[in-house]
Order: C-alpha cells, then structure tokens, then sequence
C-alpha cells in the first residue's frame, strides 16, 4: 500500500516507480559489495589479535568467494520463487548478522560460519543477477544504463568504502569498521521491505518505456525449479563459448577480488604503506571502475565484444607486472590505479554480451550464474594461493606475476570465440528480459 501511494506521488511528477526501485537495488549491492570487501582490510589486526596466519585467514575469505559465486545461478530462482523484496531482505539479514556477530569471534571456525557461510550466501542472493533482474523487469528505455550503473555500484563498494573503514581500524578499532555495515544493512533491509515490488505491474504500472497497450512477455518456455540450473550446465558444459566465458571469467575473478580486492592492503603493507592510503588507492581504483564499467556497457553496444576483452584483459595483465615495479610511490601506484581500476569489471557487460548471441533469452540468465560462478571460484582460488604464497615465500611477488600471465592468456583465447552473427544478435538484445523472466 506505501509503494503505492508514493508511485501515485512520483506519477503526478512525471518520475517512475521503477527509479525508486532501482536506487534501493542500488544501495543494496553497493552496501553488500563493500561487506565483501571489507575483511581485506582486517587481515592485519585479525592476525595480530588472534595470531592467525595469511593463509588461515585467507581460506576463509576463499570459500566465501566460492559460495558468493555459486549462488549466482540459483539467485533468478529465490527471485522467481520468493519475490525480489523477501530476497534482497534475507540477503541483507544473514550479511548484518554475520558482519555484527563476528565483533564476539575468537575462534577460527567462527571466521569460517560468519564470514565464510553467512557472507558468502548472503552476499550470493545480491549478486549481479539481482541487478539484471531490476533493470529488466522494470526498463525498457534506458535499461543499459541501468545495469551499468549498478554493475558498477557491485565493485566500487567493494573499494569506496575501504579508506573510512582503515582509519576507523587504525583509530578505533577493527570492530568498529563493522557498524556502518550493520547499520547499513538494517536501514537498506527496511527501505527494500517498504519500497520495493516484484514487478511494475504490482502496482499498477508498466514498465519504464514501455508504449500503453504492450502485450505481457511470454512466459517462459520451461518452468525454473533449483534443478534448472544443473540441467542447463549439462547442456552447456561443452559448448566452446562457454568454456572459453568461463575461463575468462575465472581468470577475471582471479585478478580481481581474490587478488587486488582482498590482498592489496596488507601487500602495501610489505612495503611500508599503512592501511589508510593503501585503502584510498583502492578507492580510487573504484572510482576509475565506476567510469570504466559504463564506458565499457556503451563501447559492447559498438565495437566487437570479443576485442574489447582483448584489450581489457591485456592492460590488466600488464598492469599487475608493473606493480610490483612501481615502488609503491603516489606516482607509481597512481598509474596503476588507474589502467587497472578502468577495467576492474569492464569485462562484465561484453561477456554478457556475448553470453546472449551465444545461447538466446531463453538460457542466458542461468548460463552466466554458471559463468559467473566460476569468476567467483578464480577469486576464492586468488585468495587463498596468494595468502598461502605469502606465508611459504614472504612476498606477493609471485602471485602479482602469475595473474598477469593469466589475463594475458585470457586475452589471447577470448578471440577463438566465434565472431556473433547478426541474426544471433537479436536475441542477444533481449538476453536482460530472459534473466528476469526465468
């Protein structure tokens, strides 16, 4: 009844319901996305507090990856089955519960239900489906600008809010970095219960764009049940584009959250940088990924998929071969800031891209919850071997090099993707319906 009322508010202004929506999907990825991150910042004072290892500590940071990527093709089903509103605020529940009852661990396997279980899951239900389901049900005129805004909003919160949460570790405490996820989560949880609705038409409304008297879209050709998803990975398990999209991915993960993401703190930290503007030069690699993600929505509109992911995995590669070079001066991690941050996730929007030339509206939701898993297992795989490099070798030297010969790699076999036909391209224009209807 009080979405209603404010949808009848906002019509009479000329402003769609589906803008309120979508600003609280908003705030909730990048709320969930910067929980995601923040235990990157913790490694140090959990270790000193506790005397956990890197290893110890990155193993439970590595299963919450897996788990957050595995639940990418089982979130359009909770969506389909349980409504948007009731998964966004399970979603937020088990991350405020894990993020505050983790302030009272002392135990290892305690890190491993909070962070690893709790997170991992709750983070999961939010992912980028969440995302594409919104933009889709709700947009039809401006729908990639939608998912581009909160496709970025997934990784910057990962990095934006790292910089407050060092000075609060450094001053306070790593306990109190905690509470603005908490409350976060609480204020976020209820926005969602209040505001948000499955669909325009449980309220009464259409979808943005869409023109007065438009037919509903056709259901979907099978009904979605928790076996769909395994039914469907066994059709495409082995297919070429598929495995060539999923290894990229798993390298894209690799190179990103499970390295950079959760390692680069305490990486500064060997070379005598404090916590504080090591986190801002994350921040401001998330500020040149919030850039570099929407550019990269528009350029896949334009130009050939499969190069721009060349030239995306290629100057990452290079980038993570310059770092351990460059002094870990301003300058030199500046520079790296910079190539690096503006393709941090550019990769997504050309891989969905070519996801749905490649299997139609019909499957593509559930195909990239499986390509996206495995950029989730690369980054569990970063972040425990990079910590276990740590603790054998005392340096992150050899992890930093490893990576940028996998996005070399990457870039190099993404081009044996077949190039899409144009008749394949149609269906590729509505793959953001089919994530929504499935």
């Amino acid at each position: 009844m009080f979405a209603t009322h404010v949808s009848a508010w906002l019509q009479r202004r000329g402003i769609h319901y589906g803008w309120i929506v979508a600003a609280v999907t908003f705030l909730t990825m990048l709320t969930m996305s910067a929980a995601l991150g923040l235990p990157g910042a913790m490694m140090k004072p959990l270790g000193e507090e506790f005397g956990w290892s890197t290893e110890q500590i990155s193993s439970a940071l590595a299963l919450r990856f897996a788990l957050f990527g595995l639940m990418g093709p089982f979130a359009a089903v909770l969506m389909e089955r349980y409504g948007l509103r009731a998964v966004m605020c399970a979603g937020l529940t088990l991350v405020g519960l894990g993020m505050a009852l983790v302030t009272t661990a002392s135990q290892l396997w305690q890190l491993f239900v909070l962070w690893s279980l709790m997170l991992g899951l709750g983070t999961g239900m939010t992912a980028l489906v969440l995302g594409a389901v919104v933009a889709n049900r709700w947009f039809v005129a401006r729908r990639g600008l939608v998912v581009g805004m909160l496709t970025a909003s997934a990784a910057t919160g990962q990095l934006a809010f790292l910089p407050l949460a060092a000075w609060m570790i450094e001053h306070w405490g790593w306990r109190s970095a905690i509470v603005p996820i908490v409350i976060g989560s609480v204020v976020i949880a209820l926005l969602a219960l209040c505001l948000v609705r499955n669909r325009p038409s449980d309220i009464g409304l259409l979808p943005y764009g869409e023109a007065p008297g438009t037919q509903p879209a056709p259901a979907p050709a099978f009904t979605m049940n928790f076996a769909t998803p395994f039914r469907v990975l066994r059709e495409v398990a082995t297919n070429r584009t598929f495995l060539i999209l999923a290894g990229t991915f798993f390298i894209c993960g690799l190179s990103t959250n499970g390295l950079v993401q959760t390692h680069f703190i305490s990486l500064c930290g060997d070379y005598g940088m404090s916590a504080v503007p090591a986190a801002s030069v994350l921040a401001m690699m998330g500020a040149f990924d919030f850039v570099g993600t929407i550019l990269s929505g528009w350029l896949s509109d334009r130009y050939d998929n499969r190069k721009l992911l060349f030239w995306y995995y290629g100057l990452r590669g290079l980038s993570l071969f310059w770092l351990p070079h460059s002094e870990f001066t301003i300058y030199g991690l500046g520079l790296f800031a910079m190539f690096y941050g503006l393709d941090w996730i550019a990769t997504v929007p050309p891989t969905v891209k070519l996801a749905g030339a490649a299997f139609g509206p019909a499957k593509v939701g559930l195909v990239f919850g499986w390509i996206f898993a495995a950029h989730q297992l690369g980054a569990a795989t970063a972040a425990y071997g990079a910590g276990f490099a740590r603790t054998l070798l005392l340096t992150y030297t050899p992890a930093l090099y490893t990576a940028g010969a996998a996005c070399l790699f990457a870039a190099v076999i993404v081009m044996a993707i077949r190039r899409p036909t144009k008749t394949a391209a149609a269906p590729a224009a509505a793959t953001t319906n089919a994530a929504a209807r499935a």
